[in-house]
């Protein structure tokens, strides 16, 4: 039993469709290759970022101890204590707000740049 041979027009329209799908496999290659850059890239942004937030956080979390422990020092009496913890609660009140802005902050920052990763790299 032998296999019947394409015939001209059909081995030509069968090479087309190969090529076209090796195209179609070569631009969905790209797209997934350059999201998955685009994602990576987010990615070690983010981890930058949030190193630096620590950073700047411990920073600032020694600063406000080490004014604690020299208002401690210099207070003489119980009404001195009590106004060093007041001032010092307002101070860690006001350094708790601006961290909670941002977190916020940062929050939609990383979504603008998630979002724009998915509009510049549609999936479909």
């Amino acid at each position: 039993m032998s296999m019947p041979e394409l015939s001209q027009p059909d081995a030509a329209a069968v090479n087309q469709t190969a090529i076209e799908a090796e195209t179609q496999m070569k631009k969905a290659n790209a797209v997934a290759s350059s999201f998955m850059f685009g994602a990576q890239k987010l990615m070690l942004e983010e981890m930058v970022f949030a190193s630096n937030e620590i950073l700047d956080r411990a920073q600032t979390e020694m600063h406000l101890f080490s004014e604690l422990v020299s208002k401690m020092a210099g207070a003489h009496s119980v009404k001195d204590i009590s106004t060093m913890y007041e001032e010092c609660g307002k101070h860690q009140l006001e350094f708790i707000r601006r961290d909670c802005d941002r977190v916020f902050k940062n929050g939609e920052r990383v979504i603008e740049a998630t979002s724009k990763l998915f509009k510049t790299h549609p999936l479909n």
